[in-house]
């Protein structure tokens, strides 16, 4: 049995692209435990959290700790597992979000290399980094990871120039694997049916609320810009708003659902999408949709995995950078466009959506190839680690 533990995943965050990158990964090692023959046991160390978990199974056991508080907590699990798996939540390992953040990511990091525990860096965004000192901490920890993978040639970049000089392996985002069910067959000649992610916390103007992400354009404007002229297209769109985070407690900056329900007041024909318990349950409803734009790439991976066009909606790097790795450059930058410039770009391309359906098909195609590259790579480490003899557990001094 080999026990594995999943640190910076989430089996119940509210945001749901938190939570497909950690639903994937679980696929994934199911998929490699299934070729391989190996028997696994998982477990995922998360914050403590009201929402049903979306991540179950037999081979689930979910450990919630808060590693700042409770560093002994968190060093007896990572301990009790053969091997560790960091996904960084995706973007989280950088020192722009502060420095309470950066704290718990090299804490974590710092006590699994302390209990000689292998440590994996699952495919994620890096940096950027902006200060000396975090950067040679992170530095520190990074070399000392038994496999390290970027998402994307920007993250793949910013650690070069930090100083890994080891094997980095740029795969793409876990998240390509995440299971959905398909959707049945459509009679030709209907609606076409739109989708649209409304950021909850674009809508708020941030954590700050005071445009925290420095976009160019009025975003709650260019968004009823869009319901307003989607409206009256004369193909006689079906407009649905699809919520990405959904608070679950209720409200919140960051809601998506609260703000698409808000909208419906404004537009009373558009139809907002459930209050989706699963990422996967998310992905299943985008699937049966015909064109898609969104600000959570999430949404966004989710909409292209399943072939459904779509225009991402920039405002960080990380949104270029996964795409534009594939060669699917349809991403709009809500930092540097216009609210024209926008617009124009997404009826342009909601024009071309039968030809970005076959460029997104053959950018998805290079996602799951570089994808394969970590799958293959994890898969050899996890049955060198079956094999050996147990190691002793070290323990906390």
């Amino acid at each position: 049995m080999l026990k594995i533990a999943l640190i910076f995943h989430s089996a119940s965050n509210d945001n749901l692209g938190v939570g497909a990158l950690s639903v994937s990964e679980v696929a994934i090692l199911r998929r490699i435990a299934g070729a391989r023959g190996l028997s696994l046991a998982i477990t995922v160390i998360d914050s403590i959290a009201e929402r049903p978990p979306y991540v179950t199974g037999e081979d689930i056991t979910i450990r919630p700790t808060r590693p700042l508080r409770k560093p002994r907590d968190f060093f007896r699990a990572v301990r009790a597992a053969d091997l560790v798996i960091d996904i960084g939540g995706g973007d989280s390992f950088a020192d722009i979000y502060g420095p309470r953040r950066l704290a718990q990511m090299l804490l974590m990091k710092y006590l699994t290399h302390l209990a000689r525990r292998p440590l994996v860096l699952a495919p994620q965004t890096f940096g950027p980094f902006r200060h000396g000192l975090s950067t040679r901490l992170a530095r520190q920890t990074i070399r000392r990871c038994a496999i390290i993978t970027t998402r994307d040639s920007l993250s793949t970049a910013c650690l070069r120039e930090m100083g890994i000089t080891g094997e980095i392996i740029e795969a793409s985002d876990v998240a390509l694997r995440l299971p959905y069910d398909p959707p049945s067959e459509r009679p030709e000649g209907g609606a076409v049916r739109v989708g649209i992610n409304v950021s909850g916390l674009l809508m708020s103007g941030g954590y700050t609320r005071n445009n925290m992400f420095g976009l160019r354009m009025d975003y709650p404007q260019l968004i009823r810009d869009l319901l307003r002229r989607f409206t009256d297209h004369p193909d006689g769109c079906e407009i649905h708003l699809v919520p990405h985070v959904i608070s679950w407690a209720g409200g919140g900056v960051e809601d998506d659902h609260a703000a698409s329900l808000a909208l419906r007041e404004e537009f009373p024909s558009v139809t907002v999408a459930p209050a989706f318990t699963s990422p996967s349950e998310a992905k299943s409803y985008i699937a049966g949709l015909d064109f898609f734009m969104g600000a959570r790439m999430h949404a966004c991976i989710a909409a292209f995995s399943s072939g459904v066009p779509v225009v991402p909606m920039a405002y960080s790097r990380k949104f270029a950078g996964l795409f534009g790795s594939l060669g699917y450059d349809e991403t709009v930058d809500c930092t540097s466009l216009s609210a024209e410039e926008i617009l124009a770009r997404i009826f342009d391309a909601y024009g071309r959506r039968a030809d970005l359906a076959r460029t997104q098909k053959a950018a998805l195609a290079t996602g799951l190839e570089k994808l394969a590259r970590y799958e293959a790579a994890l898969g050899d480490l996890m049955e060198q680690l079956a094999l050996r003899p147990e190691k002793p557990r070290a323990r906390l001094p």
